[in-house]
């Protein structure tokens, strides 16, 4: 068995992980000052008992959100071993509308949450159940987002999210620190300059969100919600495109930086296919936020009738991308960004 492969736990990890992951066994919570080591921890979870691995880092969330998801330990569909994790989401809401979510998500436990602005990789496997979603609709299965401080003005997106829009998987990444400039102007008379993301509309908090990568589809950017552009966010595709969504299991690496002061970067690997990177003002400043980032995954949407279902599998965390993914697929990675601030 390679030690790097994604679909394996590592034979070692470092001292202070075994002790982390001995008190997540023992449900106790991270000894003081321990928030800065926690980028050094390696997580990994292949769903293969009956609860959530101690060492893996990951709760369902119990909240009135949640009451619309199920989540179920199966061996039915797996992409490696006996099991993976299947969540659904049935029609909650009463009135349909963008106010009310039906959500089953996965989330990061507290106490191993990354300080936000350090870069960290992530690993997992998605499959989706048909039919396969094909509105314009709200509709999310992974996102990272800033820890938001109770009673805080205003709503923050995730600063990186994988989506299903018109039935193809998107990458979106969102700011509230860079600059919006319309397209079909006298600068951007067809759509954006080279290496610019496609970006929607800011709200009065100046938040947007930009489309950083797309499965294959006939809507342009504009016609999905993108009618503008950011020159603060450099997109480099690096030869890759994300799969589609009905091709089955996809596995995915993230390295995730947020830096919305400039310093941010993204990449995005998909089925050992380096998709893109992305780098500039990525995440959110505001009030209200706090010091960690954290992620989640699971299907999300706005109120829908019917039930909507994902399997996921092989769950990695780790501070560098051997941590998370094979030497094949690290190695092919012009990586720069493995060392925190």
């Amino acid at each position: 068995m390679n030690e790097l492969d994604p679909r394996h736990p590592r034979p070692s990890r470092p001292l202070f992980a075994l002790i982390f992951a001995a008190l997540l066994a023992l449900g106790a919570s991270a000894p003081a000052g321990a928030a800065d080591s926690t980028r050094d921890l390696v997580l990994f979870d292949g769903f293969e008992g009956t609860d959530f691995a101690p060492g893996g880092g990951l709760y369902y969330k119990d909240n009135h959100e949640q009451e619309a998801g199920t989540y179920v330990f199966q061996s039915q569909v797996a992409r490696d071993g006996k099991q993976s994790i299947e969540l659904s989401v049935r029609s909650q809401c009463k009135h349909q509308n963008g106010l009310c979510s039906e959500r089953a998500e996965v989330w990061e436990k507290p106490e191993v949450l990354v300080p936000y602005g350090q870069p960290v990789w992530y690993a997992f496997s998605m499959r989706m159940a048909t039919p396969i979603p094909a509105e314009m609709h709200r509709y999310v299965m992974a996102q990272w987002k800033r820890e938001i401080i109770p009673g805080a003005h205003g709503d923050y997106s995730p600063l990186l999210a994988l989506r299903m829009v018109d039935g193809r998987l998107v990458a979106t990444i969102d700011t509230d620190t860079g600059a919006f400039q319309p397209t079909g102007t006298a600068a951007r008379p067809e759509g954006c300059l080279p290496g610019e993301a496609p970006a929607g509309t800011p709200d009065e908090f100046n938040q947007f969100r930009t489309l950083v990568a797309a499965a294959q589809g006939e809507h342009l950017p504009a016609q999905i919600g993108f009618p503008g552009c950011t020159p603060d966010l450099v997109v480099t595709p690096r030869g890759g495109t994300l799969p589609a969504l009905e091709s089955g299991w996809i596995d995915l690496v993230f390295q995730v930086k947020p830096g919305p002061k400039g310093d941010g970067r993204i990449d995005i690997v998909a089925n050992g296919q380096w998709i893109v990177t992305v780098e500039g003002k990525i995440g959110h400043e505001g009030d209200g936020l706090g010091d960690n980032m954290y992620f989640k995954f699971g299907p999300y949407r706005a109120g829908r009738d019917g039930i909507w279902t994902l399997w996921y599998d092989n769950f990695r965390r780790g501070p560098n991308c051997a941590d998370v993914a094979s030497a094949e697929v690290c190695g092919g990675l012009q990586v720069t960004a493995t060392s925190a601030p």
